[in-house]
C-alpha cells in the first residue's frame, strides 16, 4: 500500500510503500499524535521512515490491494 504523508512547511509529500494495514496505520498515527511522539512506517524494504507526528499535515492512504503493472508482476 503505498502510503503518502504531507507535512507541515514542506511542499513535497514522504511517499512510502508499506505492506501494512490502513488500520495498523490510523492506529500508530493516533497513538503518536496523542502521544506527542513519532509516527514510525515501516516500507516494503523492512527501512523505516520516522515523522513527527505533531508535524504531519495529512495521511494518504492508497488501496491496500493495489494491482502492480509491469515484468516485475509475473
Amino acid at each position: 500500500m503505498d502510503i503518502k504523508v504531507g507535512i507541515q512547511h514542506v511542499s513535497r509529500e514522504v511517499v512510502v510503500d508499506s505492506s501494512e494495514t490502513a488500520k495498523d496505520i490510523e492506529e500508530a498515527f493516533a497513538n503518536a499524535l496523542s502521544n506527542d511522539t513519532l509516527l514510525r512506517l515501516k516500507d516494503a524494504h523492512g527501512r523505516q521512515v520516522l515523522i513527527p507526528a505533531d508535524k504531519i499535515a495529512y495521511i494518504d492512504l492508497g488501496e491496500e490491494n493495489a494491482r502492480r503493472v509491469g515484468f516485475g508482476t509475473l
